[in-house]
């Protein structure tokens, strides 16, 4: 208690940059969807509105990921700011990682339990992702892996960190979650993009619990693993080994990016804030 009372302030950033962040990042990843595109229309790669080739739409969803990276980073630079990785909740959670791991499975049951209801209401349709990206092994990277780091550094570190200067923990995590949803309404059905926004909401909370991103990624990229597993028909056996590739290599990636420099353990004082 005496540590989580010398916390030090939240992150700052102003509401009005969280829709700049997001706006940035579609306009980012359409402009580095070029450097996709236009070589490949060069080698004579054949590309239209309605077709495009797995490889070519698995290289976009890659470079989307960056940009949504990239504009969290501009963003929260504006002002000249002193921007460090911690700040978007790249910090072990403050209660532990076993509290951390208890609130992840919460979240991940009752998001599942809510789906199964949602789809005997609906009929939500298919999932088009894996037939626009494949279902090889860097497929299942970037759905897996990097696609959760990212979405999670943007809308959770992000985006929902900037909103609750605003109007608080609820109002901010309702709006990131209905924003959240709706950036999938290219790779998931319509009826499917609720269930995306109530999972969005959720975790925000998880963020604003645990106050470290790494629960969030955990339980994104876990999510987006069963999802996989399912549209790609593969067995239990098979799912397992996905789902613990893909958080062994999210855990790789923030490894890395730790041993370079990238991410740094948080002050003292402000390890607690989230």
């Amino acid at each position: 208690m005496a540590e989580r009372a010398g916390a030090a302030a939240e992150v700052s950033w102003p509401p009005w940059t969280a829709p700049i962040a997001l706006v940035g990042g579609l306009i980012l990843a359409a402009l580095f969807g070029l450097f996709v595109d236009l070589p490949a229309l060069a080698l004579g790669v054949k590309i239209t509105t309605s077709h495009t080739p797995q490889g070519i739409e698995l290289a976009q969803t890659f470079v989307q990921d960056i940009a949504f990276v990239a504009a969290a980073v501009y963003c929260a630079h504006l002002g000249a700011r002193k921007v460090s990785a911690w700040q978007f909740g790249l910090r072990p959670p403050r209660a532990g990682w076993v509290r951390a791991a208890g609130a992840v499975v919460v979240l991940l049951v009752s998001f599942a339990l809510l789906s199964v209801l949602w789809g005997q209401v609906v009929d939500v349709g298919r999932e088009k992702v894996l037939d626009q990206l494949g279902t090889g092994v860097v497929s299942a990277a970037v759905v897996c892996v990097v696609a959760p780091m990212a979405e999670e550094i943007l809308f959770r570190g992000y985006i929902f960190s900037a909103l609750r200067n605003w109007r608080g923990t609820a109002v901010a995590a309702v709006i990131t979650g209905i924003l959240f949803g709706g950036v999938h309404a290219g790779s998931a059905p319509v009826l499917d993009l609720l269930p995306l926004a109530v999972l969005g909401v959720g975790l925000c909370l998880l963020y604003r619990r645990t106050g470290s991103l790494y629960p969030c990624i955990a339980a994104h990229s876990i999510n987006n693993s069963v999802a996989f597993s399912n549209l790609a028909s593969l067995d239990v056996g098979e799912g397992i080994a996905l789902t613990i590739g893909a958080l062994a290599g999210a855990a790789l990636v923030v490894f890395a990016l730790g041993r370079i420099g990238v991410i740094a353990p948080a002050p003292v004082d402000s390890r607690l804030a989230a």
